[in-house]
């Protein structure tokens, strides 16, 4: 049975366009586009009116970077696909990209299907996976070709954590030889893990351990050299390169110089090191917990050069790394010995209304805030046009958002499955309304109306930002 949904009198903003349109959805996805009180728009009947006067009609966010029911450090991510998933689409995020982990010594296809069982009709909103890589070999760099042909077209690398995640260089190379090959984009998480162990444990014998000592220990200068090594290597090997979770200005203009050079590398950043800084990780009596994640905050100067690099477009994604821990129980594991805080923050609802202030704060224009929240990440890792835009022919993902609506960000109100947020007590303009995910109401008038196992896995097309 067809049904049509008709969104009257909002401002439609993509990357590319604002236009006052009344939206016509049909079937789960966006059938026409009319400007306000043309005959055609005037024409047309709905089974579904949703009146977005005074508000915008946006593309529905593609987070590119999640980590649900990640385990890490004896513990496991709290946020399932279910309560993720549902949090993403209070955020107004309609599409995560989350990471399938392949354990050493296992295939990336176990991994992969360990991660596809885990989300199987949990989720509210649509979601995709990319492939970590833990153990680089000749059978899993096979493995990569069969993986790309099946829609999982990025695959993430570690400079960091050794013993877990990390590779060497001669491992990082092969990979990025064979992704040249194959058409994936090698995602990098770039720390020099081996230094910071060392700086780790010379900051322990000194008895530095606090939450603080996690940031000053992940220096910024390592970060910075991991990130030039990373594109070295991605030249050497002929392939792009994203670099996950940029925090400091000397990396961005480690890419910013390579993409003066022409290259094809990328840079993805996140709202902690956007809104929050080292100060959060000082903060006393174990509460610079909730703020440790890595790469790590950085001094509040930093930011200058991130919002800088976003607006440049040598940082083209902001995405959240949302990997949540609670800070009781779980944050706790690292009293006296922030080494074992486990690494990660929750954000996955915040993204779009933190990125909405940035635009009244000026940081941003609103096309901007679409381009890195919506479009870029859908095209970064091929989900475009169907993800990221309103357009004729595209996936009916759509947010009515209010613009005007204040809201104070806290634990009280997420529906995240943390029992602290990151931004408590910060009062943002901007808040979503209502949200469709392929047409049907996710979100009605700021009540759930979403269901477990709406949201679908979406094969991936290889990355359309390229050439």
């Amino acid at each position: 049975m067809s049904t049509r949904t008709l969104i009257r009198g909002g401002l439609v903003i993509t990357a590319a366009e604002e236009l006052h349109a009344d939206v016509l959805i049909e079937d789960g996805r966006i059938a026409a586009l009319a400007a306000r009180g043309t005959r055609a728009a005037e024409a047309w009947s709905a089974d579904r009116v949703i009146d977005a006067s005074d508000k915008y009609v946006i593309p529905g966010g593609v987070d590119a970077h999640t980590h649900m029911e990640l385990p890490f450090g004896g513990t496991f991510a709290s946020d399932s696909f279910e309560s993720g998933t549902r949090a993403a689409a209070w955020g107004g995020t309609t599409t995560i990209v989350d990471f399938a982990v392949q354990t050493v010594g296992r295939s990336l296809r176990e991994g992969l299907d360990a991660w596809y069982a885990k989300a199987d009709g949990k989720c509210a909103v649509d979601y995709a996976f990319h492939m970590i890589l833990s153990d680089v070999n000749e059978r899993t760099l096979k493995e990569m070709d069969l993986l790309v042909e099946e829609g999982i077209t990025s695959f993430k690398l570690f400079m960091a954590y050794p013993g877990v995640f990390y590779s060497d260089d001669g491992q990082i190379l092969r990979a990025m030889q064979r992704s040249a090959a194959n058409g994936g984009l090698i995602m990098m998480h770039a720390e020099n893990g081996i230094a910071i162990d060392v700086l780790v444990e010379q900051a322990l014998q000194r008895g530095e351990t606090d939450p603080r000592y996690h940031g000053e220990v992940r220096k910024v200068l390592l970060e910075a050299e991991a990130t030039h090594r990373a594109i070295q290597l991605a030249r050497v090997a002929g392939a792009p390169l994203y670099v996950v979770h940029v925090s400091a200005e000397e990396a961005v203009a480690e890419l910013a110089a390579a993409r003066d050079k022409g290259l094809d590398v990328f840079g993805e950043t996140c709202p902690q090191y956007l809104f929050l800084s080292t100060d959060n990780l000082a903060e006393p009596d174990f509460e610079g917990a909730k703020y440790v994640c890595s790469t790590p905050l950085r001094p509040r100067e930093h930011q200058a050069a991130l919002w800088r690099g976003l607006r440049t477009n040598d940082l083209q994604v902001v995405s959240t790394d949302h990997c949540p821990f609670c800070f009781t129980g779980q944050k706790e594991l690292g009293r006296g010995d922030f080494s074992k805080i486990p690494n990660g923050l929750p954000g996955v609802e915040n993204r779009m209304d933190l990125l909405h202030q940035a635009v009244l704060d000026g940081h941003i224009t609103r096309r901007r805030w679409i381009e890195i929240a919506c479009a870029t990440p859908a095209r970064m890792f091929g989900l475009y046009p169907k993800k990221g835009t309103i357009a004729p022919g595209a996936d009916a993902d759509v947010v009515v958002y209010d613009p005007a609506a204040t809201q104070v960000i806290s634990a009280e109100t997420h529906h995240m499955n943390v029992d602290y947020s990151a931004y408590e007590g910060k009062q943002v303009t901007g808040r979503v309304e209502t949200v469709l995910s392929r047409g049907e109401l996710v979100i009605d008038q700021r009540e759930f109306a979403g269901r477990a196992g709406h949201g679908l896995y979406t094969p991936r097309a290889t990355c359309q930002y390229l050439g």
